[in-house]
C-alpha cells in the first residue's frame, strides 16, 4: 500500500511517501515560511522525487491536530480536496502519536508534551507500540503530570517536555524517565503512525476529516474572557 503522508500542524511542514513501513520518499522544511507556501510544492516534489502521481497513491495520512490552527486547516482542507480528486480513503493522525513514534519500539512508555503557552500542553500518553494509554490532554502541565504518574519507565518528547522539563523531573522524581533528543514532528514518525493506522484498518472518508484543536483558539478565549 502507498500512502502519502502529510502534516502542517507544527513548525515543521512534512511530507512523506510510504510502502506499508518503507520510506520512498520525504521531504520536511522548517524554514520560517507558511505552509500556505511550503505545503503543495512540498507534495509535488516528493511525489515526484518518488516516480509517483496522486493517482498512484492508495491513501493520504494527513495529521488533523492539535497543533497550530492555522497550519491544520491548511493541511486538513488540502488533503480531502487531493484524495477527493482520487477517490480515495483517508487516514486521520494526530501529532501526538506522530511526535512519540520518535520513540516508537523503544520498550518504555512515551509520553508527548507539545507546548501550547502559559503553562499549558497537549499531552499523550502511549506505549511502545504506540497504543493510547490515556485520552489526549489539554491542560496545565501539572495536571498533565499527575494523570501519568502512576505510570513508570517513561520517554518524554516533544518541545513540552522541553520547556517543562524541571517541571518534569520535580514531579515525577521517584520515576524512571528520560528524555528524548527527537522533538520534532517528522515524516519518520508519519510513516510509522500511518502505516500502524492502514494495518488496523482505520481508513475513513474525506467527509470524515476534521480539525481536531483539542481546546479553544486564543482569540476565542480572549472573546470569552470578555464576555
Amino acid at each position: 500500500m502507498k500512502i502519502l503522508a502529510c502534516d502542517t500542524s507544527s513548525s515543521v511542514c512534512a511530507v512523506g511517501v510510504f510502502e506499508n513501513d518503507k520510506l520512498i520518499s520525504k521531504n520536511e522544511l522548517d524554514n520560517g515560511r507558511t505552509h500556505s507556501e511550503n505545503f503543495m510544492p512540498l507534495v509535488e516534489k516528493t511525489l515526484k522525487e518518488s516516480n509517483l502521481s496522486l493517482a498512484d497513491i492508495d491513501t493520504i495520512s494527513v495529521v488533523v491536530g492539535p497543533g497550530s490552527f492555522t497550519g491544520i486547516r491548511i493541511g486538513v482542507a488540502s488533503c480531502k480536496a487531493m484524495a477527493e480528486v482520487v477517490d480515495k480513503k483517508m487516514l486521520a493522525l494526530y501529532s501526538l502519536e506522530v511526535l512519540a513514534a520518535n520513540e516508537y519500539g523503544k520498550g518504555k512508555n512515551i509520553c508527548a508534551l507539545i507546548d501550547a503557552k502559559n503553562n499549558q500542553v497537549y499531552c499523550g500518553m502511549f506505549d511502545e507500540n504506540l497504543n493510547k494509554k490515556e485520552e489526549f490532554m489539554a491542560d496545565d502541565i501539572s495536571a498533565c503530570l499527575e494523570k501519568i504518574s502512576k505510570y513508570d519507565d517513561i520517554i518524554f518528547v516533544g518541545d513540552g517536555s522541553i520547556i517543562h522539563r524541571e517541571t518534569i523531573e520535580n514531579n515525577l522524581n521517584n520515576r524512571n524517565i528520560e528524555f528524548s533528543k527527537n522533538n520534532k514532528q517528522s515524516a519518520y514518525g508519519l510513516g510509522i503512525a500511518s502505516n500502524k493506522k492502514a494495518e488496523n484498518v482505520e481508513f475513513i472518508t474525506p467527509d470524515e476529516i476534521i480539525p481536531v484543536y483539542l481546546r479553544k483558539s486564543q482569540a476565542e478565549r480572549m472573546k470569552d474572557k470578555k464576555e
